[in-house]
């Protein structure tokens, strides 16, 4: 049995460095703009969404992948005869996983592709997405692998905090009045994945340096009895000094082997706005 060959969506948010070094395939989601389909990561970057958003005071649609692009994503795949490993953004928050299901019923290959619903976003998905390559490359079964997923992906953290409410609102994912009200107060809100949804488990208040160090700070009991493989921090573009503040932060707490930076790709800039950072991670399993 050969090698599974690891693919995911472009909400993962890994890094091309790292999606080099594991062989990971990506498949990009579609962004609406002016009625048209950009692919995500591919045709536009989330410096244009933002760019956009504020030109049109909106933000943009995003899509799953269409029906053809999946198939012709699945094609090489298929036609190799490899054993493939999909890992995509929570069901619960688009039809991407369905898709990929119907590409590989039309190519009559379901049998030999796994897809997997991460329950998660960006690097939340990106960790499972990591840990299943290293799995693959172990020579692990397809359904072993599948299976060794499931229970790790309830133990992924992803949260972040968010700098401003007006993607939110622009979004439809809050009031007009409650981002304002937000705003005016400098209230940044904490939003985490639970069961594969989204939602705001605190409220912090202050400069966005100030409230992003109470959110990670805010964390530490969880992250130093945390898997110490690797922790990422991902952002949707704020200052670099923030960036290694945070990073000086987690270094100092000397558990995890790897402390990954990467940037959210088009999909999560365009409902989080920039100035948005997390710091996700996975629970260590139960002895």
């Amino acid at each position: 049995m050969g090698k599974i060959r690891i693919m995911a969506d472009s909400t993962c948010d890994l890094s091309a460095e790292l999606i080099e070094r594991y062989g990971i395939s990506i498949i990009p989601l579609n962004i609406m703009m002016d009625d048209a389909p950009y692919l995500d990561g591919v045709e536009t970057t989330p410096d244009q969404i933002y760019a956009w958003a504020d030109a049109n005071k909106t933000t943009p649609k995003t899509a799953a992948p269409g029906p053809e692009a999946a198939i012709e994503f699945l094609r090489p795949a298929a036609e190799a005869g490899e054993e493939v490993c999909f890992l995509g953004i929570s069901e619960q928050m688009s039809s991407t996983c369905q898709v990929l299901r119907l590409a590989a019923d039309e190519l009559e290959y379901t049998g030999h592709v796994h897809v997997v619903d991460s329950m998660n976003l960006s690097t939340g998905i990106g960790l499972q997405v990591l840990y299943a390559a290293e799995l693959a490359a172990e020579g692990i079964a397809p359904d072993a692998l599948a299976k060794k997923l499931e229970e790790y992906r309830t133990r992924v953290r992803a949260s972040f905090v968010v700098d401003t409410l007006t993607y939110l609102q622009r979004g439809g994912r809050c009031s007009a009045v409650t981002a304002l009200v937000g705003n005016t107060l400098k209230l940044k809100p904490r939003i985490e994945v639970t069961d594969g949804k989204m939602g705001v488990s605190k409220k912090y208040r202050g400069n966005r340096e100030k409230t992003v160090l109470a959110y990670v700070k805010d964390m530490e009991e969880a992250l130093v009895k945390a898997e110490p493989k690797r922790v990422f921090i991902t952002h949707s573009g704020i200052n670099q000094e923030i960036i290694d503040e945070v990073k000086s932060y987690l270094t100092s707490l000397k558990h995890f082997e790897e402390i990954y930076v990467t940037r959210a790709g088009g999909v999560i800039s365009s409902h989080c706005g920039a100035g948005t950072l997390g710091v996700l991670f996975v629970e260590a399993a139960d002895e």
